[in-house]
């Protein structure tokens, strides 16, 4: 355009002249302005960097705040109500443009937000209040996705301006979340709904460097021809001369960017003409050795320096470096070589920075932070290598396109030079790729096809998307549509004319949605139509997670052990970039043999033994966790220390997405162990750790060392330290032991946790009191402190309860009740924990064990009489006749008067003989039950039994009739007693209420099993009559019909229940384990099968299919009383 013509400051309403300190915008900022300034139209510029983009900006933001301009020219805004997103690709860009805006625009009253990861501390308040908000694709991204319950996308509907820098950023891996968030916002904006908000009108502009292909930015963009703008390099204010320089590669990353410190100095000599030089390196220790290396060269020259040029230069930098505090600074500064980074204090960042601009410190190394953040402009910029270390990654990467040409447009300094110089030094492979960079000739391709399932996910869960063709559109809505079109070769597309490539698109983007509704990611009706998230779909939405990830979570079991949910991170899709090196093999198997024991897991072999060579990526990772979860690792090394730190940090989102899974699905054990875990990793270190107090600020692993070795290993026991004795150990002076103790003050407040049953039910079920009291008052900080109150079942693995509490503003005291249904049989176990949200050594832990209730009720429904019986002593007879006293008080009495559920037989009573004295025999103290026989063996053996006296009274037969009897059967059964086991009666319970089958048809001599038969020697299943009585909760038998294991209350077994309808006997083994303590009384029937009806039997035809039970004391060459059902067996 006309030079003449360019536009002034004053063009602009008077409100908004004070934001610029010039009079006049430059050519391309006058060319550009009457369509940002006088017009809505989106916009897409192409332009060098330093060609001042950035203005245009302003231009368009000031464009939306003129709204605001009364008729009379008064500006009287409304905050929050005309939103502005700035969106750039690094945090110290978006940090850069916070603090001129905030400079420019804050006394306008206009109010900017940063949404980044360095700044969490922001409501929803504050997003809702903001006029611009900067940030960066992946946080926009993450706060829209999980703030939608809490109205984190309310704001979307104000939002008036979307501003894009460095869009060419999209042909990027992070383009993909770039591209996500402005298709979601052009999809809300066409929504009717909207048609009343800012959000219908919503305007884009996206600048860039030079690109060939701007006219499909456009087409994504909606931007109409009078909004494109292409400017070539006449546009820079300097002339900039470019050089890329290809070097053999070296063995490993880290040792090609030492190598090129070698050549460094010859490029300066042959290219900067003495004048000033920024050198980009990727870490602070290489800029160190970088400006070490050519301090040293210059060193050799003596006094004529390459880099001082007068006397007064040489006097300048002799006192800067008398004044700078670093050691090696200032050594460097005396020979005009200087470094930079965030590791200098500011006092010295200060002074090189004046030097720097000064003109008397001539070459300054730095990292690439510098590029974006301080404007420190120089001749001649060389980038020492195209690779940086990625701290998230743990393995260099090739620096993103926007980063490389943002370190290029430091060259050239308009006040000072005409011209300028860029240096890139990288490998030969990669020398063409910035050669087309630097030209403008790389075309910007999409991300998305990769990601697509994560990012349609979080549509979905938006409500973005509803259903498939909504999905369809919002594919179409992507950059991606517009660039498989025309390149489809570069997504995998061959074959496929133009006219079948939407339809392609859409393929994908049913298959994607049958996927996560395979996983129950989303809900689709039977048509496949309508689109709902699921609750595992909004977790992956919200912690960011790929689907892979998530596929592994969901498939982890419930009651999920620390164990399991390490190795489950360690499959993680997060990490999969981390690779098992040759050169570690050797120290990850000798940190895997772990001879100190230091580890709390290891990885092992088949067989259950540490396994000798670590052979894969995910061992290698395991490794690495559990070293680093021990508080001290033994890993030195730079790389893996690097890994280590990103398993770390992935790990612990992942682990709390799986709590929040295992919560969803209400596994209390999977919740307990995950929780723990992401704590851990947060923390690095166990909750059983020796340095536990390295989690408080100021106390590193030194100290905690230090305060180890005084017993000083926990929160409480440093609350009673002496600050003179901490002193003294860690060597440090006063007020060093103070500090240390104000460092509990960060601590959240100390909480009292109550559990106690209470009287009462509600809804027929019990209750369990919690009640949280706040034992120390909160510090006044602006950190909050959560904890999650947790109740759950430990046999059931089940959560009764779940809530997440601030600690600082609950009020105290806090209760909770939670209802729990009391068991029927067996022990339950309900456990209380407060588990606290950052910190590890200060969680709550209390459980309550409930047992059922003896209810009289039940254990008399079935009887019909009772029968007055005096407790004995009960005894234990084993295979070799000694006898064992377990029990005094025997219960056994309970279940004789449950043993008249059918008609009664009293045919010892009517029968009994009063006129014979009572004899006290060996068996004196044997308690005899009695089962219902059969009539016709009654009358076939009742003549060869004494006559008896009908006794008046319903008392138990006397033991004399009994005795008569005894002596009869003993010798008949003499060979039996070997095929009798009885088993041992318990004091207390050892077998937790369970579900385990019994394996019948494996028998021990210890335990064997018993089966209930009939007269053909089969068991009978749960569905006969008899089990029914036995069985009182159907869950006690399994569909096919076998006994479980189980703990059944003794009261409320029926002997005479064990009768079949007909009055057929079923036989049955006495041989149960008697368990007794305070409160219900449990018997465990573990059932024996006899030997019956085999070879020669050994019973009489009567008792052939049968079998008996037997309690007594017996003694050794005794044979065992077989009991009521022997007895009349023979009659």
């Amino acid at each position: 355009m006309d030079p003449y013509a360019l536009k002034a400051v004053t063009d602009l309403p008077a409100p908004f002249r004070s934001a610029f300190s010039f009079r006049y915008f430059n050519s391309l900022q006058s060319e550009c302005f009457s369509t940002c300034y006088l017009s809505d139209v989106n916009m897409v510029i192409s332009a060098p960097t330093g060609s001042g983009k950035t203005v245009l900006f302003e231009l368009c933001i000031m464009r939306l705040l003129s709204k605001f301009i009364t008729g009379n020219g008064k500006f009287t805004h409304v905050k929050g109500t005309l939103k502005t997103i700035y969106i750039a690709p690094s945090k110290a860009l978006v940090q850069e443009k916070l603090r001129d805006w905030t400079q420019k625009l804050g006394p306008l009253g206009i109010s900017s937000l940063e949404l980044t990861g360095d700044n969490e501390y922001y409501s929803i308040q504050n997003i809702q209040d903001a006029d611009i908000i900067l940030t960066t694709p992946e946080k926009f991204d993450a706060v829209t996705r999980y703030r939608i319950k809490d109205g984190g996308l309310s704001f979307f509907s104000d939002i008036s301006l979307v501003l894009i820098d460095e869009v060419h950023l999209l042909n990027d891996p992070r383009g993909a979340a770039l591209e996500a968030i402005v298709s979601r916002i052009k999809m809300l904006s066409c929504k009717p709904e909207m048609k009343s908000c800012p959000l219908s009108l919503v305007r884009f502009l996206a600048v860039s460097a030079t690109i060939p292909n701007i006219n499909d930015l456009a087409e994504w963009l909606m931007v109409p021809t009078q909004g494109i703008k292409t400017f070539g390099e006449e546009m820079r204010p300097v002339k900039l001369t470019t050089k890329v320089f290809g070097y053999t590669p070296a063995k490993n990353d880290f040792l090609f960017e030492k190598r090129l410190q070698n050549y460094i100095f010859d490029l300066l000599v042959q290219f900067s003409g003495g004048k000033s030089a920024l050198i980009f390196c990727s870490t602070r220790k290489g800029a160190q050795e970088a400006a070490q290396r050519l301090a040293q060269i210059a060193m050799t020259f003596g006094h004529s320096s390459p880099y001082v040029k007068s006397r007064e230069q040489q006097e300048r930098l002799k006192e800067a470096s008398l004044s700078c505090s670093d050691k090696q600074m200032q050594s460097y500064i005396l020979y005009g070589v200087g470094y930079h980074n965030g590791g200098l204090s500011l006092k010295d960042r200060n002074l090189i920075e004046g030097l720097f601009l000064n003109g008397d410190l001539r070459v300054l190394c730095t990292t690439n932070t510098l590029a974006h953040g301080i404007n420190l402009p120089a001749h001649t910029v060389v980038i020492k290598s195209t690779q940086y270390f990625n701290k998230e990654k743990g393995m260099y990467m090739e620096y993103e396109r926007s980063m490389i040409l943002q370190m290029c447009g430091r060259a050239g300094r308009p006040p000072f030079d005409d011209t300028g110089t860029v240096i890139i030094m990288t490998r030969r492979e990669t020398v063409h790729l910035y050669e087309n960079l630097l030209g403008g000739c790389e075309l910007v391709e999409s991300q998305l096809l990769p990601c697509v399932t994560e990012h349609l996910t979080a549509e979905i869960v938006q409500s973005t998307v509803s259903d498939i063709t909504r999905a369809i559109e919002w594919m179409k809505c992507s950059y991606l549509f517009v660039r498989i079109k025309k390149n489809p070769e570069n997504y995998s597309i061959k074959g496929l004319p133009g006219s079948q490539i939407e339809k392609h698109l859409q393929d994908i983007c049913v298959k994607k949605v049958n996927e996560l509704s395979k996983y129950q990611m989303v809900w689709t009706d039977d048509d496949g139509f309508l689109l709902k998230p699921l609750e595992p779909g909004r977790l992956m939405t919200k912690y960011y997670l790929k689907f892979d990830t998530m596929k592994h979570i969901i498939g982890a079991p419930t009651d999920c052990s620390l164990e399991d949910t390490l190795n489950t991170i360690c499959r993680a899709e997060e990490i999969t970039w981390i690779q098992l090196r040759r050169n570690e093999k050797k120290f990850l198997n000798d940190i895997n043999h772990d001879k100190d024991g230091r580890l709390r897991f290891h990885v092992l072999d088949d067989k259950g033994k540490r396994k000798k060579r670590i052979q894969t990526r995910e061992e290698k990772i395991f490794i690495l966790v559990n070293d680093c979860l021990t508080g001290d690792p033994q890993v030195r090394d730079l790389s893996m220390t690097q890994d280590m730190t990103a398993i770390c940090s992935n790990g612990s989102r992942i682990a709390k997405c799986m709590k929040e899974y295992f919560t969803y699905k209400k596994g209390y054990k999977g919740v307990l162990n995950s929780t723990l875990v992401a704590k851990c990793l947060h923390q690095k270190l166990w909750d059983d750790s020796p340095y536990l107090l390295k989690q408080l600020p100021g106390i590193g692993m030194v100290t905690a060392k230090a305060l180890h070795s005084m017993g000083v290993t926990s929160f409480e026991t440093l609350i009673e330290a002496d600050p003179r004795k901490i002193e003294l150990v860690t060597g440090r002076k006063y007020p060093f032991g103070n500090h240390i103790k104000e460092s509990l003050l960060s601590l959240p407040p100390k909480i009292e946790m109550i559990v106690e049953k209470t009287e009462g039910q509600r809804m027929g079920k019990s209750n369990l009191l919690i009640t949280l009291t706040r034992v120390s008052e909160p510090v006044l900080s602006t950190k909050r402190n959560y904890a999650d109150l947790i109740v759950g079942v430990e046999e059931d693995n089940l959560i009764l309860f779940y809530e997440k509490i601030r600690l600082e503003d609950f009020s105290s005291p806090y209760r909770a009740t939670v209802l729990y249904s009391s068991p029927r049989q067996g022990k339950l176990t309900i456990k209380a924990d407060l588990i606290f949200e950052e910190y590890i050594g200060i969680d709550l832990h209390q459980k309550v064990i409930v047992t059922p209730p003896i209810d009289s009720n039940v254990i008399h429904k079935y009887r019909q009489k009772e029968l007055s019986f005096k407790k004995k002593d009960v005894h234990i007879i084993k295979d070799d006749n000694d006898a064992l006293p377990t029990s005094k008080e025997s219960h056994y009495s309970n279940v004789l008067e449950n043993s008249i559920s059918m008609p009664s037989f009293k045919l010892i009573d009517e029968e009994s003989d009063d006129d014979k004295p009572v004899a006290e025999t060996e068996d004196d103290d044997c308690k005899i039950i009695t089962e219902k026989t059969v009539f016709d063996h009654i009358r076939e053996k009742a003549k060869s039994l004494p006559v008896l006296p009908i006794s008046d009274d319903t008392s138990l037969p006397s033991l004399q009739a009994f005795t008569l009897i005894k002596k009869r059967t003993r010798e008949m059964h003499l060979e039996l007693d070997n095929d009798i086991e009885v088993l041992e009666v318990q004091d207390s319970y050892k077998f937790p209420y369970s579900r385990k089958k019994i394996q019948h048809p494996q028998l021990t001599e210890q335990e064997q099993n018993m089966h209930i038969i009939d007269r053909d020697d089969q068991m009978y299943t749960p569905n006969s009559y008899a089990t029914s009585y036995l069985m009182k909760d159907p869950e006690t038998t399994s569909q096919s019909g076998t006994l479980h294991e189980e703990t059944i209350p003794r009261d409320f077994l029926s002997f005479d229940s064990l009768m079949m309808p007909d009055s057929t006997v079923l036989p049955m083994d006495c041989g149960s384990h008697f368990k007794q303590e305070q409160g219900p009384t449990f018997m465990t029937m573990n059932a024996v099968k006899l030997p019956v009806g085999s070879g020669d039997n050994l019973l009489s035809p009567s008792l052939q299919n049968r079998q008996f039970c037997s309690l007594g004391e017996g003694k050794k060459d005794t044979i065992s009383f077989l009991g009521f059902q022997s007895v009349f067996s023979f009659l």
